[in-house]
């Protein structure tokens, strides 16, 4: 069966290590209210989107210039049923250099067809992933949700 799990793929003319430095800056392309810190193993942050809705996260996965995982560990999403569809999912992102580009491949592990946040959520990765991060490492200033 094929993998299911939404993904996007971008590449850019940046090195690696850019690359994993903006992807780490969170503030700067997903949502500017952040709570903790998203630059090294075991860090917890959290994204505050407005109200009471809120997503938390801890990096279980640090791979300088390669790869890094979140994995979400408290959600509240006001605006589904099950306001907490996302815990329990991961947030991947994979780097690797191609001829003379850098590919980023970000996998949201858990947001399948079935879930009720799938198209809504995938029209808000795409804007977040494939512009937002892109613009933030491709002219270096992103489109986060303000605060």
């Amino acid at each position: 069966m094929e993998n299911q799990n939404y993904n996007a793929t971008i590449m850019v003319n940046q090195p690696a290590n850019e690359v994993f430095k903006s992807i780490n800056s969170v503030s700067k392309w997903w949502v500017e209210n952040l709570e903790g810190d998203s630059h090294k193993l075991n860090d917890v942050f959290k994204i505050d989107f407005t109200g009471n809705n809120f997503v938390t996260h801890k990096i279980i996965e640090f791979v300088p210039n390669k790869k890094v995982v979140w994995l979400v560990t408290d959600c509240y999403l006001g605006w589904l049923k099950d306001k907490t569809e996302w815990t329990n999912t991961k947030m991947s992102f994979e780097i690797s250099t191609k001829n003379n580009s850098t590919e980023i491949s970000f996998t949201h592990i858990g947001l399948v067809p079935e879930v009720e946040c799938y198209e809504m959520c995938i029209k808000g990765w795409n804007q977040y992933v494939k512009g937002s991060l892109f613009k933030l490492i491709t002219e270096g200033k992103g489109a986060p949700q303000q605060k």
